[in-house]
């Protein structure tokens, strides 16, 4: 009577007939269906729920692409959305919010949570928000790890600024409290916006670019090892049971993040001091806003 095809009996509380409603699906879709990859700089949108991460990619894209709701949770799913600035390709993935553990009870946000971690798994550069009239919480550093642990450059981004009641003094007060509560995320630029008033969304886009940019560096090898070189007569490693770290020769193996193997006497010497000095020197001769920097320490082949 409804003129769509023969009905099919189905129960979803016990499963019954599931699988005839999967097949009616496979048959209607064409054979040639495959999955559209984006091409393009991808850009996931992370924190905790309700810090406007979906404002953040409505004012980006200049459209209501994402539901924004101050209800916690309105976002459940990772939605790629492809875009256009200047003529250059970009992929902006909005997450749903990642809670602790513990205070995930649905069964559907623990998919939002896994969706959101590969969302951040398949990301070229990470925006971590955090609600600026809310502070810093303690699941914030929870989440940003998830992107360090990526080895995902990452732009903090203080979204709400202007519900803030601020001086001449409250946004580097605020910058302060972030590099002390993120001290493991010293090189990520900071950006105070509002995505309700678009303050300052249109600095998003070219800082993504500066921060791919650097992730993507290639060092030449004379140039490294010249830094590397300097930085040992400058200052030398430390000694440990008599012996002193050394380092022979310096290559870069990889970018995205940028990636550092040193040939060197013995790696057990390397106190993690002196591999943060070494990494620090490379941060100031090379410009690696915004991008982890690996450092490998490998025993020199004789």
């Amino acid at each position: 009577n409804l003129g769509i095809g023969d009905p099919i009996a189905c129960s979803g509380i016990h499963g019954i007939g599931i699988g005839d409603v999967l097949d009616a699906c496979l048959s209607a879709m064409p054979e040639d269906l495959v999955h559209e990859e984006y091409e393009g700089i991808h850009i996931a949108v992370i924190g905790e729920p309700n810090v406007g991460k979906s404002s953040i990619v409505n004012a980006i894209l200049k459209e209501e692409r994402s539901i924004v709701s101050n209800i916690m949770g309105t976002t459940r799913d990772a939605i790629d959305t492809p875009f256009e600035v200047d003529g250059k390709p970009y992929v902006i993935v909005d997450t749903a919010g990642i809670r602790k553990r513990g205070r995930v009870y649905e069964s559907v946000e623990k998919y939002s949570v896994l969706r959101a971690m590969s969302a951040i798994e398949r990301c070229d550069v990470a925006l971590f928000v955090i609600d600026g009239k809310e502070g810093i919480r303690e699941q914030d550093k929870h989440v940003a790890g998830y992107a360090i642990d990526s080895g995902k450059p990452v732009i903090i981004v203080v979204n709400k600024w202007d519900a803030v009641e601020k001086d001449d003094k409250t946004m580097y007060a605020f910058t302060e409290t972030v590099r002390k509560e993120f001290a493991y995320l010293s090189y990520a630029p900071i950006l105070f916006v509002s995505a309700r008033t678009g303050q300052r969304i249109d600095t998003l886009i070219p800082e993504v670019n500066k921060v791919y940019e650097n992730t993507c560096r290639r060092v030449p090898t004379n140039v490294l090892n010249e830094v590397i070189a300097d930085s040992q007569i400058t200052t030398p490693a430390p000694a440990r049971n008599g012996k002193r770290f050394r380092i022979y020769y310096a290559t870069q193996v990889a970018v995205q993040p940028p990636t550092f193997v040193l040939s060197c006497n013995d790696p057990k010497l390397m106190h993690f001091t002196y591999q943060r000095f070494i990494e620090n020197t490379l941060r100031n001769a090379f410009d690696f806003e915004g991008t982890p920097v690996h450092i490998i320490a490998r025993k020199k082949v004789t």
